[in-house]
């Protein structure tokens, strides 16, 4: 049980607890009604503001209104007094830019562009809002006239300032991709800035507000002619200046050429010159089979020397300096060759200048007018050109080929370029540099294949003929006309290959045009060789025949060693030098059988045979053998020292094997009947010692000695 003392402690416990939260119950009561009383004030407060603010507002809103309508009348009072003075000032437009427009806008463009677009912004205000105003008619007047002097002062700027580039630039410009550093500083100013910029704010004008389109033809016009303009000028300078020594070149590219290595210029090789003189001197005597003969003859040492003395003194004497004319010709061609890569350089820095000044929907149109007559003239030119080869051809005269082969060289090179420029132009004008390359290459494929024929066709035997047996003019002329084609092998060989129809040719490539080449060169030397061995037929004594033989077949294949011909013929004919060795040795055996009436003479064989006792007329064969010998020597001597081996070694070859023969014949002659007393006087019959002989046959082929 719980003690009693403790029961009590918590029952009084539990009172004063109790007595606690009745004390708490009764402050929130009176907490709560104090919160209602203040309630009901608040209330009481609001519904009295409530009706105070009902009551201002009713007496406000009727203020406002009354305020608004007069604030917008006064903005409708601004806005009308705005709009009088827009319109009054349309009405002063003309009056206030008439003076200008009169004037012209030569030195201030930028006020000029400022009063027509005032002007041109009355002419819409009157259109759409007053069309039957006689101020509609004013200021359409003077807009009228003031686009006029715009488009006069595009003309007058683009006239005034716009003049050919002169030659020693546009040179300059065609080396500058090799010769100078960075492109920038070869770019040609065409126009000075301050005019450029008025251009292209007067064309930017003319398009936008002007709505006009005939200041292109006034641009396209002036800048043709003076695209044609430059690119006759450098003509002219080539004319005038050019050498055989080059072209002169700015002192920028002189001095940028001191410590740079350099591509270099443009240069149709040197040896063309010397095979269109050659060339035509035989074709007026040797392939068009007329009377007449050329001291065309390749010779080594002294009778080289005078060959070529007496050949240019010919020269000299039946047409005039062969140099003089040449150069002039030389020239043009070189020319030529520099305005079509004039043309390109130009043209590509005047559509750089047109992109600036002309809109770019309007810009490829403009450009292909531009270039128009300087085109069509390189190409009537370029035409003229082939027209000319083909009539010498006709004639035979092969040497205008070689005209055409640098000239075509240069124009593929230059056809990518042409393309990239002629981008975007008419189709007629893209296909005209084709179209020239094509006639090009039809021309001379028909050249070099009307000169194999000729080679192997020409009928001149009787008078054309060398006395001494040397190398013949067609020969000389056939080899020179093939070392021209080294220099132009792709050309040479894209000419024979247009003409191909086979499937191979329409998938042609640089090896198939080597192997063209390479048969046409063999076709020429084999049309060579049948004439060679029809024109030896002349010659009525069969060593003379040999000799000209020989000489002609060592030149060949001298020829074709010292060049890259050799290994040109080899692509497709491998055998070549072998065959030509072989043909020469044949000409040699040949040669020296004509010794063997001299050697025959005193040849054991043919001598008696020395018996103690024998009749002396038995010796009479011996003294007849002995003076046959001497005669026969004599005779050979005589006739064969006047022919002709320019081979230095292969005459001295020819000399030591015939000593060699001769001599042991002779020798062996003496040694056995120089003691038999067959006459008295027997050096009458033995006039000469081996040695003598040795020295006779030494100076055989040998017109000096």
């Amino acid at each position: 049980m719980i003690p009693t003392e403790e029961m009590s402690a918590r029952r009084r416990e539990i009172e004063d607890k109790l007595k606690q939260e009745e004390e708490t119950l009764s402050f929130i009561k009176e907490s709560l009604e104090k919160s209602d009383q203040l309630t009901k004030n608040m209330v009481s407060i609001l519904s009295s503001f409530e009706s105070r603010l009902m009551k201002l507002e009713n007496s406000i809103i009727p203020v406002h209104k009354q305020t608004e309508n007069l604030q917008r009348l006064q903005e409708n009072v601004e806005k009308t007094l705005s709009c009088l003075d827009h319109v009054i000032s349309y009405y002063h437009v003309a009056k206030d830019t008439e003076k200008i427009i009169k004037e012209g806008p030569t030195g201030r463009l930028e006020e000029y562009l400022n009063c027509m677009d005032k002007i041109q912004k009355a002419v819409e205000y009157f259109q759409d809002n007053n069309p039957d105003s006689p101020e509609l008619n004013r200021v359409k007047s003077l807009f009228e006239r003031g686009k006029e002097s715009l488009e006069s002062e595009f003309r007058s700027l683009m006239t005034r300032h716009t003049k050919p580039v002169p030659p020693i630039l546009i040179l300059d410009l065609i080396s500058g991709d090799d010769e100078m550093d960075t492109q920038e500083e070869m770019a040609l100013e065409h126009l000075p800035e301050s005019v450029l910029h008025d251009v292209i704010r007067i064309s930017g004008w003319l398009v936008e507000n002007g709505r006009n389109q005939d200041f292109m033809t006034v641009y396209f016009q002036i800048r043709s002619v003076q695209l044609d303009r430059s690119i006759k000028g450098l003509k002219d300078h080539f004319r005038k200046n050019s050498s055989s020594t080059g072209v002169p070149y700015s002192p920028a590219i002189q001095n940028k050429r001191k410590d740079t290595p350099t591509k270099k210029p443009i240069k149709r090789p040197g040896t063309i010159r010397k095979a269109q003189n050659l060339l035509k001197q035989y074709s007026q005597h040797g392939l068009d089979g007329k009377k007449g003969a050329s001291n065309l003859i390749p010779m080594e040492g002294h009778e080289h020397d005078l060959r070529v003395k007496h050949l240019s003194d010919t020269l000299s004497d039946k047409h005039g300096p062969v140099a003089g004319r040449d150069d002039v010709f030389d020239i043009e061609i070189d020319a030529y060759i520099h305005c079509v890569s004039a043309f390109v350089k130009l043209a590509q820095s005047e559509y750089q200048l047109l992109t600036e000044i002309v809109p770019e929907h309007h810009q490829k149109k403009t450009f292909d007018s531009l270039i128009q007559e300087s085109l069509d003239n390189l190409i009537m030119e370029g035409d003229n050109i082939v027209s000319a080869a083909r009539k010498a051809i006709i004639r035979h005269d092969y040497s205008a080929v070689l005209t055409i082969f640098p000239i075509l060289k240069h124009l593929k090179q230059m056809k990518p370029e042409f393309d990239q420029v002629l981008q975007g132009t008419a189709a007629g004008t893209k296909n005209k540099l084709p179209g020239l390359i094509t006639s090009m290459e039809t021309t001379g494929a028909k050249a070099l294949e009307e000169f194999a024929d000729n080679i192997k066709n020409d009928p001149d035997k009787e008078y054309n003929m060398p006395k001494d047996g040397t190398v013949h003019e067609l020969t000389s002329n056939a080899i020179l006309f093939l070392q021209q084609l080294l220099d132009f092998q792709e050309t040479a060989g894209a000419m024979l290959a247009s003409q191909e129809t086979s499937s191979s040719a329409s998938s042609y490539s640089s090896e198939f045009s080597r192997r063209l080449l390479s048969t046409y060169i063999c076709k020429v030397l084999g049309n060579l060789q049948l004439n060679l061995l029809s024109k030896s037929k002349v010659y009525e004594d069969p060593a003379l025949s040999a000799i000209f033989l020989h000489n002609n077949y060592n030149y060949i294949l001298k020829s074709l060693e010292k060049s890259e011909l050799i290994q040109l013929v080899a692509v497709t004919q491998k055998t070549a030098e072998r065959s030509y060795r072989e043909l020469i040795e044949q000409q040699i055996q040949t040669y020296q059988r004509s010794w063997l009436k001299v050697t025959d003479y005193i040849s054991e064989r043919n001598l008696p045979v020395f018996q103690p006792g024998v009749k002396v007329s038995g010796w009479i064969r011996m003294f007849y053998f002995g003076q046959g010998f001497n005669d026969g020597l004599e005779e050979l001597c005589k006739i064969q020292k006047a022919w002709a081996i320019p081979d230095v070694e292969q005459r001295d070859k020819i000399r030591r094997a015939q000593k060699t023969i001769v001599k042991e014949t002779y020798g062996a002659f003496l040694n056995r009947y120089s003691n038999v007393p067959f006459t008295k006087n027997p050096e009458k019959y033995i006039k000469y010692q081996v040695d003598q002989v040795g020295e006779m046959i030494e100076r055989l082929f040998d017109t000096s000695a």
